[in-house]
């Protein structure tokens, strides 16, 4: 997710990133379909015949349009594909943005899993990022960007952070979900194509890194080494107390200086976070266990149970009209911040992210919560209602949040309201975007957002595989 910058293309002067004419489309919001032929970066042949195969499933047209842009979305503008060393090495921008986001790449690419098997291709793509997490990882384990080159400056925006800088980071925002976003796509892969050859001695390294690092913010005996710190107008874009953040009670559970939105923790604490490392490190485990690792499994096991006992006992909160919740924060002093952003991970996106079942009492209470007015970042207008964050301001839905609101729905009615919500709110481009106005969705931030994008892609995928009644209906 990219910082407090609106509507512009930042980072891109030099990047050969897609040719100029729709860089200038992509800055202007006219976008309205995909690059030509010509101008795609990657083009995988499974994906091309399931956007062929799914929109004949499709009855809208509109939503049909903004399938077929939005699923090759992350391939066709923000995958570059090369070697290093003699193995794949792949580096995937977020869109307006040139630098590759831990979080942000691997969730663009992990809606692809399901082609890799039938294209070998893809498959080295997906294999050279994970390649790519691993160095980033190892340069950096508390960074969430990183540029191209090793010796490349930070971004522009980052010059002058307070923190322990690296070259070739391109941000050093410390955000738990970053290092447990790279193990799920590595899973993924591994559980589609059976390889293993991604899972080498740099990664195994890289994979060890991430449990020493998730140690180290316990916080059982001192702050840990990382702070930040950053001037500016944007209280939540700086770290209060030395660049360490508020103070906190440790008590099993990890500390997250910073949200996947890119906005500091009110406590560091994070709940849904927390959740997501007990399941990305039962996944590691695997993974280990797989490469005869037996030292990280049984080390990423411990952890795992450590974390899980600590969040189940200290994340849940009695609240008056949802009873009891999932908090999204808390300090161990018996302090609460309840709320939720639309960034994955947030308390909608625990089912998704395989943290809960979808029918789980305690997540399906948290989902209400999520999806009320009991929550201060959910927001109802005149053509869209649904969660935002203090990222981009009051009033802004971001589509993330209705698309995940869809993929942890179990109920027809409230999917079909959902997408008809998503094809309306394009503001005319048949592209997502990071977030629009709840009563104009002519005003929009951040016109080139390949995460959101590929999301929507990856939803439809979901039902036309398990609601496809839902999309051949004609929508209103």
């Amino acid at each position: 997710m990219s910082p407090n910058r609106r509507e512009v293309l930042r980072g891109l002067a030099g990047a050969a990133v897609a040719p100029a004419a729709m860089l200038a489309q992509y800055t202007k919001g006219t976008l309205t379909e995909r690059p030509a032929p010509g101008a795609r970066l990657f083009r995988s042949a499974a994906v091309e015949a399931a956007i062929a195969s799914v929109s004949k499933g499709i009855a809208d047209p509109e939503l049909r349009t903004i399938f077929a842009n939005c699923l090759p979305n992350t391939l066709d503008t923000t995958t570059f594909a090369g070697t290093r060393d003699g193995k794949p090495d792949t580096f995937v921008i977020t869109g307006d943005i040139d630098a590759l986001w831990l979080r942000d790449s691997s969730a663009q690419m992990h809606p692809y899993l399901p082609f890799v098997k039938q294209d070998p291709a893809l498959a080295q793509v997906v294999e050279g990022l994970i390649h790519r997490h691993a160095a980033s990882i190892l340069l950096d384990p508390y960074a969430n960007s990183f540029r191209r080159n090793p010796t490349d400056p930070p971004l522009e925006w980052a010059v002058h952070d307070a923190t322990d800088k690296k070259p070739g980071v391109g941000e050093r925002k410390w955000e738990v979900d970053s290092l447990c976003y790279p193990i799920r796509l590595a899973h993924g892969y591994w559980k589609a194509t059976g390889s293993t050859a991604a899972f080498d001695s740099e990664w195994r390294a890289a994979m060890a890194l991430v449990v020493k690092t998730f140690r180290e913010q316990q916080r059982f005996h001192d702050r840990g080494p990382y702070h930040f710190q950053r001037r500016t107008e944007s209280p939540s874009d700086s770290v209060i107390l030395g660049g360490y953040g508020a103070p906190t009670k440790p008590n099993g559970m990890l500390h997250s200086i910073f949200r996947p939105s890119d906005d500091a923790c009110t406590y560091p604490l994070f709940v849904p976070a927390n959740l997501f490392v007990v399941t990305a490190l039962r996944m590691l485990a695997e993974l280990a266990s797989a490469v005869q690792d037996g030292a990280l499994a049984n080390n990423a096991k411990a952890l795992a149970a450590e974390v899980q006992t600590a969040t189940e006992r200290h994340g849940k909160v009695q609240h008056p009209t949802h009873g009891e919740i999932w908090a999204y924060e808390i300090d161990g002093f018996g302090n609460v911040n309840l709320m939720d952003d639309a960034n994955a991970p947030g308390l909608l996106s625990i089912a998704y992210l395989g943290e809960s079942s979808l029918t789980d009492p305690l997540y399906t209470r948290t989902r209400g919560f999520a999806l009320s007015a009991d929550n201060p970042y959910y927001f109802q207008g005149t053509v869209a209602k649904g969660i935002g964050g203090p990222h981009v301001g009051l009033d802004y839905i971001w589509p993330m949040s209705i698309l995940m609101r869809v993929l942890t729905s179990t109920d027809d009615g409230e999917i079909v309201v959902a997408l008809r919500t998503l094809r309306n709110t394009t503001a005319g481009t048949h592209f997502m975007h990071e977030a629009f106005q709840k009563d104009d969705p002519a005003r929009y931030t951040r016109p080139w957002f390949a995460w959101a994008n590929t999301l929507f892609g990856e939803l439809i995928l979901k039902l036309y595989r398990e609601r496809p009644a839902l999309l051949r209906e004609p929508m209103a």
